[in-house]
Parts: C-alpha cells; sequence; structure tokens
C-alpha cells in the first residue's frame, strides 16, 4: 500500500538508539517488537529519517472485543449475532524525545488509522480501532482525536465508520 508515512520494521532501524522516555515502550522496541513480528503477535510500522534513526513507532495486531464492552449507540447498530467483534488493535505508539511536541504523534496515529481503515475493508474485518493507553496521558491524546472510553476497562476506541470520514 503506497502512501504511509511509515514502513514495517527491519533490521537496519537503529532501535537501540530510540528513546521515548517511558521505559515499557523502550524497551519493547529494543527488546520485543522483532520477536513479536517473527511471531506474527504484532506487526510494527516505523517512522524514521533517511539514516534508519527512528522517529516513531506503532505496532497493530487483529483483536475482539466482547460485544458487551462497547457503547449501546454503537452495540444497537449490530447484528445480534456477534458475541465478540473484530477489532484492530494499536498496541503501542511511542515518539522519540528528540522528536516530541513535533506533531509526529499525530502523524503516528493518523498512520496507523488509515492503515488500519484499508486493512478493515481490502483483506480483514474489523469495526473499530481499539487502543490500551499506558497512562492518562496518552488517554488526553487518544480524547483529542475522537477515541471514545469503553465502558468497561481502561480500553479505548474509535469506529471504523469515524475513521473513513478522515479518508
Amino acid at each position: 500500500m503506497k502512501g504511509f508515512l511509515t514502513v514495517p520494521l527491519n533490521q537496519l532501524h537503529k532501535k537501540q538508539e530510540f528513546k521515548c522516555g517511558k521505559e515499557l515502550l523502550d524497551n519493547y522496541i529494543r527488546r520485543q517488537a522483532k520477536q513479536d513480528v517473527t511471531r506474527k503477535l504484532a506487526a510494527c510500522f516505523v517512522m524514521a529519517d533517511n539514516d534508519d534513526n527512528m522517529q516513531g513507532f506503532y505496532t497493530l495486531s487483529n483483536a475482539s472485543i466482547p460485544r458487551e464492552s462497547i457503547p449501546e449507540v454503537i452495540k444497537g447498530k449490530l447484528p445480534p449475532s456477534y458475541h465478540n467483534l473484530p477489532v484492530t488493535l494499536l498496541g503501542r505508539l511511542a515518539v522519540d524525545i528528540n522528536f516530541t511536541g513535533q506533531g509526529f504523534g499525530e502523524l503516528l496515529l493518523l498512520d496507523a488509522l488509515k492503515r488500519s481503515y484499508y486493512v478493515s475493508f481490502q483483506s480483514i474485518g474489523s469495526m473499530a480501532v481499539v487502543t490500551d493507553p499506558i497512562d492518562k496521558s496518552a488517554v488526553r491524546f487518544y480524547k483529542k482525536y475522537g477515541f471514545i472510553s469503553l465502558p468497561q476497562g481502561e480500553k479505548m476506541f474509535i469506529p471504523m465508520k469515524t475513521i473513513s470520514e478522515l479518508f
């Protein structure tokens, strides 16, 4: 697919130099991301400069959420036979500290949403993008872009219908 700001994680990307300031995310990209990609547990997409210095990354995976965990207004529009609803999990999203405050987080999020949207109607059904924010700052970030808190748990989601209006 053309028109994306990111590329799949590869061996040229300088993972060890990436630092976003959140140890969980720094350790993930340095130690686990490649294994997750190899095991097909997640796809990792990287925004990097011409020297393969990582500016940011995000991960996507297939997932499902229980029907009862989504708001009634959305649930009522879906067939009752679906007990678990197919979604795309935006598992991790991080920007290197050298690029914070420059809109890279927004660019990565839009890239992830665009990629998720196109896959949802070209390849694999998905009714929403779901994320599990790492902290309150992340919750504020996702809310700013239209994510809704799910009634049960700490997950947030944005329906594909909303995403389709962006693209």
